[in-house]
């Protein structure tokens, strides 16, 4: 858990720019891969070893903690990598690992790395684990489970005290917002029958996301079908029980997202840990809710389900091929110099038009995610209220810019499908 005795609050990072978003949006702790052997190895970016020091920099600086995920199926040809890998990450002082594979988890100990259960083991019972609390600090269960199956399992820890290598009690994770998989905890091999390209290697095809039709064999006839997105999850979203996750005794809250954009780790960082200092406060209540739920709704999603955390027996589907955000990001052009003194970004203009009072969305490396209205700035060193393809903009900021920085737009979706 956090210092402040509140649940830990887990964000994805595949780039530095998701990096820093969720740092500066109030993450707890950070997860990440580093090149193919993770569960995004296409989705994301991703990272090398040689980012891992960087990586713990920023984190230590501002007291997050730094999990690597290595939670992939292995074979024999991987295990120098991991060694090595791990190795690094030990090293460097990377906080933890996220594991699958017995190998891993073997080497990690061997090494003296904290080593966390990834949900691709599918714990779904306190007999589990104990077993696996030989070995693991921090276990996340199957996305399967209902709240009060999670409650009896983080209840039963605590009567029998289960303490981890650490000597402390298991900490008890749960997914919290963000894709869901029609597959057990995302254990499937539709892309793999399909497209030789294995999902439990981090190359999922996501196929099961396109429109199906369903055919009978014998007559001919197609099934008459109320979604067409048959196999596509909605979106898990926990936001509007929030309440209830925390008293289900979970220690940690895990956002999915690794292969999303900075913009949607720094959107939904900080609304949940808005709502997380909310519950601890006394101030958790279904207008805020509403409200926090509208912010969400912003960034790309599926729509939303409470997926099987309420009892439910069957899913929730999706119904577009895509997003379902109200917003989306235009870009404008790049970062070129930033004037430390008076605070002044200087920007091209590659796209499109900017005018006073748009909504503009900074990224970068370094910067993160920055997003706000613009009230006044210099075009072509004249004071105007519009910038077009083509020209200088300088814009007055409370933060530097550098210039592998993106400008962009933010407008409202024309045809938003929700």
């Amino acid at each position: 858990m956090t210092r402040t005795g509140r649940i830990e609050l887990m964000a994805p990072a595949g780039s530095f720019e998701s990096l820093q978003a969720a740092i500066t949006n109030g993450a707890d702790s950070v997860y990440f891969g580093v090149d193919q052997l993770n569960m995004r190895a296409r989705a994301s970016i991703n990272f090398t070893i040689e980012d891992l020091p960087e990586i713990v920099k920023r984190c230590e600086e501002r007291k997050v903690r730094t999990y690597l995920t290595l939670n992939t199926i292995i074979y024999d040809h991987d295990l120098t990598i991991i060694k090595t890998l791990l190795d690094a990450a030990k090293a460097a002082r990377i906080t933890a690992v996220i594991v699958m594979d017995q190998a891993v988890i073997s080497y990690a100990r061997q090494i003296g790395m904290e080593i966390h259960i990834s949900t691709q083991i599918n714990i779904t019972n306190i007999e589990t684990v104990k077993f696996y609390a030989m070995f693991a600090d921090t276990m996340v269960m199957s996305r399967e489970l209902s709240l009060r199956q999670v409650k009896k399992i983080t209840d039963q820890i605590d009567k029998e005290n289960i303490t981890g290598p650490a000597g402390n009690v298991v900490e008890i994770e749960i997914f919290g917002h963000g894709a869901l998989c029609m597959a057990v905890s995302g254990k499937c091999y539709m892309s793999l029958h399909s497209h030789n390209s294995s999902a439990n290697r981090g190359a999922c095809k996501q196929n099961c996301r396109k429109k199906y039709t369903v055919i009978d064999q014998d007559t001919g006839n197609e099934m008459e079908l109320d979604n067409e997105y048959i196999m596509s999850p909605k979106d898990l979203c926990t936001l509007d029980f929030l309440d209830q996750v925390i008293d289900s005794g979970i220690k940690v809250l895990k956002i999915e997202g690794r292969g999303r954009a900075p913009e949607y780790v720094a959107k939904v960082i900080k609304t949940y840990r808005e709502a997380i200092d909310a519950y601890y406060e006394g101030n958790f209540n279904q207008e805020r809710v509403e409200n926090w739920m509208t912010e969400l709704k912003k960034v790309y999603n599926r729509g939303f389900w409470s997926g099987y955390y309420l009892g439910q027996k069957m899913g929730e589907w999706s119904n577009v091929d895509g997003s379902k955000a109200t917003q989306k990001k235009v870009y404008l052009g790049k970062g070129m110099h930033f004037f430390p003194k008076p605070s002044i970004g200087e920007f091209k203009i590659e796209a499109f038009d900017l005018s006073i009072g748009d909504s503009i969305l900074i990224t970068g490396p370094t910067t993160g995610v920055e997003e706000f209205e613009l009230t006044e700035m210099m075009v072509n060193d004249e004071r105007l209220d519009k910038a077009v393809k083509g020209d200088s903009v300088t814009i007055p900021l409370k933060f530097r810019i550098r210039p592998s920085d993106k400008l962009y737009k933010i407008v409202q979706n024309s045809q938003p499908t929700l």
